[in-house]
């Protein structure tokens, strides 16, 4: 899939991420959105570098966010001729820890709603004592988006881990 119309937000994902959900101190997400996916080049750069193969061209994914720690978060591009939204949300960390967070952006929305951001949602032992704050301004998004689909962030981590058990497997085979 390498298509450059593909490198355009949804209009929900812009609207999602354009509302303050990044760390802020006071129990935040620690996620900071970028305003645009990471450009080809970018992408095939880290993910060569992250993977130790420098034989991957990256179209399998579009970054749009990242952690404190630069773990990214993106859009994996696995269902063939369907739109970004229907794609699952990935997320692959500093540390190599990798994690489908939601199966499409719907549910997505639905995990930052309920206070969860992606690093959140791959690593619950780190969220130990912390507390998720919803977000209400997102969930008027993820209701007006994905009403008739409403789930909690548990719901949302436990169905994108049973829908894609293998894509731990799946990125490790990419590394060298």
């Amino acid at each position: 899939m390498n298509d450059t119309a593909d490198r355009q937000f949804p209009a929900v994902l812009a609207a999602a991420l354009a509302c303050p959900i990044h760390c802020d101190g006071g129990g935040g997400i620690d996620f900071e959105p970028f305003q645009a996916f990471a450009s080809a080049d970018d992408t095939i750069s880290w993910l060569r570098a992250w993977t130790g193969n420098g034989e991957l061209d990256g179209d399998e994914f579009r970054v749009f966010g990242q952690d404190g720690t630069g773990g990214y978060a993106a859009f994996w591009l696995v269902r063939p001729g369907r739109p970004l939204a229907d794609q699952p949300v990935v997320f692959l960390g500093s540390e190599g820890e990798t994690a489908v967070v939601a199966r499409e952006l719907g549910a997505f929305l639905w995990l930052l709603a309920g206070g969860y951001g992606p690093s959140e949602a791959a690593d619950p032992w780190r969220c130990r004592g912390w507390t998720a704050r919803p977000r209400p301004e997102l969930l008027a998004l993820a209701e007006q988006f994905a009403g008739g689909r409403r789930q909690s962030p548990a719901e949302v981590i436990e169905e994108a881990a049973l829908e894609f058990p293998e894509f731990d497997d799946t990125v490790g085979a990419l590394c060298r």
